[in-house]
């Protein structure tokens, strides 16, 4: 399905302090540098419009939220939001996701990572083309600090059993834990606009979170 036309955005708006570039992140990598303190970091993989991030980024502010989009107008249309809602513990990433976690994130530096109704590349040719596969998913599992969660959800069954069935394969992350639906608030009381569309339309979203182990050694009983 064709994506609709986008809302022009304003052209006085700043969105400096909410869009980067690769070239813009700091190297070596400091959360500090991007968001003017120290704090847990969520990284979103695929924001969209950026729905999720306008929402957690006020329901956590004691968090720090780094989105990444690879189409530029999406990513620009996410930082635009996040700017109007001065939300200053928030900003997007306009890339690749794979390249910002296999080539930029450290080990241990998220609590969180969310995927939300990646692009299932539905022709059996254009599998690869996935974001949710064996390279991405170890590098997920070593940016997540102990305990860290993964988050991801989509309405298509045979993807969500894939890579179901590929994290369990490729990782240590405990899990597939349940998450339950619940009940929208209003009328955009939603986690994604592809939620959003998925559930007006009576369909299934298939939603599963991991954790990542707690490595602490058990203490000695000697």
């Amino acid at each position: 399905m064709a994506r609709p036309a986008l809302r022009k955005i304003d052209p006085s708006l700043d969105l400096s302090g909410h869009l980067r570039s690769f070239e813009q992140l700091p190297v070596p990598w400091d959360v500090h540098a991007l968001f003017q303190r120290p704090a847990p970091l969520e990284i979103e993989v695929g924001s969209g419009k950026g729905m999720f991030l306008i929402a957690a980024s006020a329901e956590r502010p004691q968090h720090n939220f780094l989105g990444c989009e690879i189409a530029r107008n999406y990513a620009r249309l996410a930082a635009a939001r996040l700017a109007r809602a001065g939300r200053e513990n928030a900003l997007m990433l306009h890339g690749n996701a794979l390249q910002l976690f296999r080539d930029v994130l450290p080990a241990a530096c998220a609590v969180a990572v969310h995927v939300y109704f990646p692009d299932p590349w539905w022709k059996q040719r254009h599998r690869k083309r996935r974001v949710m596969k064996p390279a991405f998913l170890t590098d997920v599992e070593r940016v997540l600090e102990a305990g860290g969660r993964l988050h991801f959800w989509t309405d298509v069954r045979e993807y969500f059993d894939t890579t179901l069935e590929m994290i369990a394969e490729v990782t240590g992350l405990l899990g597939p834990f349940e998450v339950a639906q619940r009940p929208a608030e209003h009328e955009f009381d939603y986690r994604t606009h592809f939620e959003r569309r998925t559930r007006l339309h009576a369909e299934t979203v298939f939603r599963a979170e991991f954790r990542r182990r707690d490595e602490t050694p058990a203490p000695s009983e000697a």
